[in-house]
């Protein structure tokens, strides 16, 4: 294989494109409380320490799954399956990746660093090996998935404070809604590597989806908080209002129909708020 066709495996079982959102959070929460006193040094060791860490994740799970991968569609083609990468290759890929996205964090400051860690050993070895185990896997993910917002703004203020738990418990909620809603899509790719990640046994089922619209519905008053407490203007209160309303809308007509083509576009909302959300209120913070 050439060295451009190695790199591309490595950058294809890192998932290195999809980190993008995963470090825009935490570039926002950054931005959120630094606001006018932002450096580049900061947002570029955030950002290629956050694109390092979370393909160092990636990776892993791939590992732990890479028997499962091979059954399920949508995962058969990475490179463990295929055969593309030994496992010697993916420990090696996975040891620089972690060490230079911790390496990072760690320049930042020390709590940083820590909550890097617990992003990463409460992805690979709580959440990965639970997917197949428990629905409740879900609720262990939502953990590291929304710590990036919390990442990037320790790393402005070196403390948790209101605004710093904010940011997390809002992508923490909203981590429910949005995966329950890919869950949904892939219910019967999920099973056949045996998984089972909707939030009940009964599947694709009214109950599942009752939840989906319950947790979207309390995203609303969270998306709101900020406003609330006079931290942000009133384009948050508009934009924010109107986003998640918006995703809580689209989760009632899954609810109605239990059609995934319905659960496609719940799933889309929920892509589409968070970064919108997040950038509003940066902008309006310091506006």
């Amino acid at each position: 294989m050439s060295i451009a066709g190695k790199i591309k495996t490595y950058l294809t079982f890192t998932k290195f494109r999809l980190s993008f959102t995963v470090v825009l959070s935490a570039v926002l929460g950054y931005l959120f409380v630094a606001g006018y006193f932002w450096t580049w040094k900061d947002v570029l060791l955030i950002a290629i320490g956050g694109s390092f860490l979370t393909g160092a994740s990636n990776a892993s799970n791939q590992v732990w799954e890479r028997e499962y991968d091979g059954l399920m569609n949508r995962t058969k083609n990475r490179p463990l399956p295929r055969g593309e990468m030994t496992l010697n290759e993916a420990y090696t890929v996975i040891s620089v990746f972690l060490f230079i996205g911790l390496l990072c964090l760690y320049i930042l400051n020390y709590k940083t660093f820590l909550l890097g860690i617990l992003a990463y050993v409460s992805y690979v070895f709580m959440y990965t090996p639970m997917k197949r185990v428990s629905p409740w896997a879900v609720f262990v993910g939502a953990i590291p998935g929304s710590l990036p917002p919390l990442m990037g703004a320790i790393a402005f203020t070196n403390d948790f404070t209101f605004e710093t738990g904010l940011l997390f418990f809002i992508q923490f909620v909203w981590q429910f809604p949005h995966f329950w809603a890919i869950a949904w899509i892939s219910h019967e790719d999920y099973a056949r590597g045996g998984f089972s990640l909707l939030p009940v046994a009964s599947g694709k089922s009214k109950s599942s989806a009752a939840l989906i619209v319950i947790y979207s519905l309390f995203l609303i008053p969270f998306t709101l908080i900020p406003w609330l407490m006079d931290i942000t203007g009133i384009w948050s209160l508009i934009i924010g209002g109107l986003m998640s309303i918006l995703f809580f809308l689209s989760a009632c007509k899954l609810y109605l129909t239990l059609d995934d083509k319905d659960a496609k576009i719940c799933m889309f909302a929920s892509i589409i708020y968070l970064p919108v959300v997040q950038l509003v209120l940066v902008l309006d913070k310091i506006a």
